[in-house]
């Protein structure tokens, strides 16, 4: 297949680069059409309805609007970087389409070609690079303006994605040993029998929770949280380039959706029981069955955003270092062992995996009872503090006055009961508790 699409014609080339980014484009804006329809509805609100029939226009005459707007560039920004930066999110989003198989050969004005711009033996490494690259975007906005909370939001940014860019990287591991290419239409080509969404579960379910993380959308919004950072990195932007950004984001979502659908979900090939129709996988058919995949996916993005709310900064970064990478890395050596153990006896890959990912969910779903555990353990330490702290403090119960610790309540035993009381052997007279009570300091004595 790689051979046949570096054998395409320039403007064979030429138009499927235009295809791509008008398909691209009109996705964004569908999807955020979609997503403001499908939370208004989730919240019982009616959602966009005006422009055009069901409000499908709203996305078009919103982008409009942001074209028109005002543009307001900070003082002490950064000139340069601070325009490249939503040049830079915004390229890297389209170009990493390059890769993705849209379908198998068809016939485009009389040539037989591929429905797919190109591909490699390593293209999916080619898609985490340019994703990798595309968060640059991100703190150079965040540091180019010149502004203290674009820069905390850019610095969020940058370890969220390195955390669950780890996480993602890891979940493809395995589709890399089962598959044995890193091709991104040979891995849809050994999709054929059953998907990798069935027997490697594990990957599939870590890459799906990774792929919210690395596109900063809820509960793992943390760059651009309002909350705390008013709008995150790119808070000083405004007009078009605000707009750049926000292309960007949706832009994204539809390349991880569609990465998920290529190596998880069979890619182009028709789902059962439409499969068993012979002509599902010929011609512009597949197509449709990718555009119902990715939608899905994105249609779990919105699901996610209209029911869950935001976590803290450090439990989402927990989760991602103790929970998703350590379990990446056991699954991992399942796999591996898997494809040993099948090569040396006569026992079946599928059967292998099923039962490693038997014991890595309840490995993790016995980590995940301990850490329950735990946290009630330290909560219930907690109260039982907060509750001794909470009970009355007689500062002069040992004799001496002592100062309370925060969240004491003062007590005072009466002088009388005081006044026998012996200290260090000392006893204690109500003058003295009288003087330790008004702060005088006792007479001297005086002698002959």
């Amino acid at each position: 297949m790689s051979e046949m699409t570096f054998n395409d014609p320039w403007w064979l080339v030429l138009l499927k680069v235009i295809a791509i980014f008008a398909m691209l484009v009109l996705l964004t804006l569908f999807t955020i059409w979609w997503e403001r329809r499908v939370v208004a509805r989730m919240q019982s609100r009616v959602g966009p309805n005006r422009v055009g029939p069901f409000g499908l226009l709203q996305s078009l005459m919103d982008g409009f609007k942001l074209a028109l707007k005002e543009e307001i560039i900070p003082k002490t920004a950064h000139r340069a970087v601070y325009w490249i930066a939503p040049v830079i999110s915004a390229t890297m989003a389209f170009i990493a389409f390059a890769v993705i198989p849209f379908g198998p050969m068809v016939s485009i004005f009389g040539v037989e070609t591929p429905l797919q711009l190109t591909d490699f033996p390593v293209s999916v490494l080619y898609v985490l690079a340019v994703a990798s690259i595309g968060i640059y975007g991100i703190v150079l906005a965040g540091w180019s303006s010149g502004s203290t909370y674009p820069l905390l939001g850019g610095l969020r940014s940058s370890a969220q994605m390195i955390s669950y860019e780890l996480a993602m990287s890891m979940s493809f591991v395995a589709v890399f040993l089962y598959a044995g290419s890193m091709s991104t239409s040979e891995i849809v080509a050994a999709q054929e029998p059953i998907w990798y969404a069935v027997i490697l579960l594990p990957s599939f379910l870590i890459y799906v929770t990774a792929m919210v993380g690395e596109t900063n959308r809820a509960p793992f919004d943390l760059p651009e949280a309002e909350g705390e950072l008013v709008g995150g990195f790119h808070t000083e932007y405004s007009s078009l380039k605000f707009a750049l950004f926000f292309l960007a984001e949706y832009i994204n979502m539809v390349t991880v959706s569609a990465l998920a659908t290529t190596l998880f979900l069979g890619g182009w090939r028709a789902p059962w029981p439409i499969s068993l129709w012979e002509s599902a996988n010929t011609g512009w058919w597949p197509l449709l069955w990718w555009l119902i995949k990715v939608q899905l996916f994105i249609f779990v993005f919105i699901w996610l955003r209209g029911t869950l709310p935001r976590l803290r900064y450090d439990q989402f970064m927990r989760f991602g270092w103790k929970v998703l990478i350590p379990a990446s890395l056991v699954w991992i050596v399942i796999v591996a062992a898997a494809r040993v153990v099948r090569n040396e006896f006569s026992v079946t890959t599928q059967e292998l995996l099923l039962v490693g990912a038997g014991a890595l969910i309840a490995i993790v779903l016995g980590s995940w009872v301990l850490q329950i555990r735990t946290a009630r353990q330290e909560k219930r330490e907690l109260e039982e503090a907060a509750a001794e702290a909470a009970k009355p403090f007689d500062p002069y119960a040992g004799g001496y006055p002592v100062p309370p610790l925060p969240g004491q309540e003062f007590t005072f035993t009466s002088r009388r009961a005081l006044a026998g009381a012996t200290v260090a052997g000392t006893t204690v007279t109500a003058t003295d508790v009288s003087e330790a009570v008004s702060g005088e300091a006792p007479e001297e004595e005086t002698h002959a």
